[in-house]
């Protein structure tokens, strides 16, 4: 079993992993349809809109294909079909999906969901990551992909004491890839997974080659804390800039999931008894993110599906995971999108719909080796999820000079 101190991993030789495969009981899947059934509603919101959360009518719709329609066995044979393994490292066992390229030179590449994401809401870039030639792009592109659960998410274990922060996973993942056996690689994340890589890259683990964030933690200090404080951001910014903090200062006002989830995350037993309404919570978060799903479960055409969503909430429901994972906000002590001092290659792909758009200027003054910056004409904070194609090209562009 490999441990970890202060964020740093001892060294160790190699990992010892575990072929993994899931199975939910029919059991468990009928008390989920007759816990949506047994739903005690509310009232209907008073006015129109999203301003007071999640509408009733919306989050009717998805239960109600969750309990007559939703047929989790199809994502979980997509789940079974590729490579699963659990690896002990410092107490926790580790989920990951270890999906290897068939070409030679493959870069492999460690990507982190964050929450309320899981691994599944990475699966379809698997095949174009790992296999480009089948989808338009070169071998020359090709990367083996790790992708694995956070402890307390999905199919890892839960933590059964403190001290698991975003520090400590990067920690886990740096010693993952390490243990098996890759001399370098590359790591992506976004949400609590571009956190999580940062820290991997603060680290300076010789074996980590630079990493691609579509949340990159590029708000100049003084910018940040104004904004946290509700005040004006400081005299100066560009039209660029002021948009960004207008975003950011928007985004913390709506924040106050995190502060729900950082201060008592015990609290929300509700959330492990009560499948509807886990679902009303998981998929009200970010406001824009929230109006793409509601859209989506409304019937709009969108490369994200109403299924998606409810492969993702039925992964929290099924693990019991929606408290362990709420335990990370408790955890941390890093600041969300201020400016780290990264020093390895970074690579940035800026999101129209995520919290806010990462102005060139700040991401310049933020990595002193930016090897990539581009802004997308689509795509929001779960760009693996939304816009799958967009997200594989920033990804292969990212890390095509560090191969």
């Amino acid at each position: 079993m490999s441990t970890i101190a202060n964020g740093v991993v001892a060294p160790r030789a190699s990992i010892e992993p575990r072929a993994f495969a899931y199975h939910a009981t029919e059991e468990d899947l009928l008390d989920l349809k007759q816990r949506i059934d047994a739903t005690r509603w509310p009232d209907r919101e008073t006015v129109a809109g999203s301003a007071q959360g999640a509408e009733l009518a919306t989050i009717r719709r998805l239960v109600d294909r969750w309990a007559t329609q939703y047929d989790w066995r199809k994502i979980e044979s997509r789940i079974n079909a590729q490579p699963n393994f659990l690896v002990t490292i410092d107490g926790v066992d580790l989920h990951f999906m270890h999906v290897r390229s068939k070409h030679e030179h493959a870069l492999p590449l460690l990507i982190a969901h964050g929450w309320p994401g899981t691994f599944v809401a990475l699966m379809k870039i698997i095949g174009p990551l790992t296999d480009p030639t089948a989808y338009g792009g070169e071998a020359s592109d090709a990367f083996h992909l790790i992708i694995p659960s956070m402890p307390g998410y999905g199919f890892s274990s839960k933590p059964t004491s403190a001290g698991w922060s975003p520090v400590r996973v990067a920690g886990a993942y740096n010693g993952l890839m390490a243990g098996l056996g890759y001399p370098r690689w590359g790591a992506q994340g976004g949400d609590w997974g571009a956190i999580v890589v940062e820290q991997m890259a603060l680290a300076k683990h010789a074996g980590l080659v630079g990493i691609h964030t579509n949340m990159p933690g590029a708000v100049p200090a003084e910018v940040d804390a104004a904004l946290l404080r509700g005040d004006a951001p400081p005299k100066g910014q560009t039209d660029e800039e002021c948009q960004a903090c207008d975003q950011l200062a928007s985004a913390y006002r709506h924040i106050g999931y995190a502060q729900l989830l950082g201060g008592r995350p015990q609290t929300m037993t509700y959330l492990a008894d009560s499948p509807t309404g886990l679902a009303a919570f998981l998929i009200d978060n970010v406001p824009k993110s929230y109006e793409l799903m509601a859209r989506v479960i409304d019937g709009a055409a969108e490369t994200l599906t109403i299924d998606d969503l409810l492969d993702n909430i039925t992964l929290f429901w099924l693990t019991n995971t929606a408290i362990s994972a709420a335990r990370l906000y408790w955890e941390n002590t890093t600041p969300y999108f201020s400016v780290k001092g990264i020093s390895l290659p970074v690579a940035v792909s800026a999101f129209p719909d995520e919290l806010f758009v990462t102005p060139r200027s700040w991401a310049e003054k933020a990595y002193t080796n930016l090897v990539h910056y581009n802004q997308l004409p689509r795509g929001g904070h779960f760009p693996a999820w939304e816009q799958p194609e967009l997200f594989v090209q920033e990804v292969r562009a990212g890390f095509r000079s560090l191969r």
